[in-house]
């Protein structure tokens, strides 16, 4: 997998971004370097400005690439969700048993991310503790329909609907298979935050993982 993932290019949908930052050098390292600093100082202190000064270029050139921060916080999150896709697919494919399959689908999205040195200026694990803290930011708006309507979640909404199939596959009387697929993708980034910031309120810790407590929490609700 980690040979394919090299040729990988995460198709965002175009509106989100004035010009692919993939495309350039200078794009990249706005991609880089957002990733460590929106990690560093939070989402509602990170600025064009801030990020001009730190990879040492003019503000108005960030915006070439981005409207605004919250088109370059939609496109962080699309690319770690069509990343976390691709090992799914890849993952999942020739798996024909629908209990492992099922088990390494839930494993793939709750569990801790290691990086991925396939993608140089791209740190996954710090991507994916940006998503845990700030990806609602991203939908909980009210331009959020209108943003649905555009295709903004389209990556994150197939992802659901793979791991629903997945469901399916494996307890096809299941009633809300839609349901479960959406509480363990959300469900995982919230336990991840608990462990983190409120461990009182998880059994989630060093020994328990939340892959764990999902396999566990499916596998209940499904058939025998």
């Amino acid at each position: 997998m980690k040979y394919l993932l090299q040729d990988l290019k995460v198709r965002i949908n175009d509106k989100i971004y004035i010009k692919d930052p993939e495309s350039s050098l200078l794009g990249k390292r706005i991609i880089e370097h957002s990733i460590l600093m929106i990690q560093e100082i939070g989402f509602e202190g990170f600025t064009f400005k801030k990020l001009g000064e730190k990879i040492g270029s003019n503000e108005s050139s960030i915006y070439r690439y981005f409207e605004n921060k919250h088109k370059l916080l939609l496109y962080l999150t699309c690319w770690y969700w069509g990343w976390l896709e691709y090992q799914l697919v890849f993952s999942t494919n020739s798996i024909s048993n629908p209990e492992e399959k099922l088990k390494k689908a839930i494993d793939i999205v709750t569990r801790s991310v290691k990086e991925d040195s396939s993608f140089s200026h791209i740190n996954e694990v710090l991507l994916n503790k940006i998503v845990i803290n700030e990806y609602s930011k991203s939908y909980l708006t009210k331009e959020v329909d209108e943003e649905n309507k555009e295709g903004y979640f389209s990556i994150y909404k197939r992802l659901a609907n793979r791991i629903k199939d997945i469901i399916i596959e494996y307890d096809s009387e299941y009633r809300y298979p839609a349901s479960l697929s959406s509480t363990i993708i959300e469900g995982a980034l919230h336990q991840h935050f608990l462990k983190e910031h409120f461990p009182s309120l998880t059994d989630c810790d060093q020994q328990i993982t939340p892959s764990a407590y999902f396999i566990d929490l499916v596998f209940n609700s499904l058939k025998k």
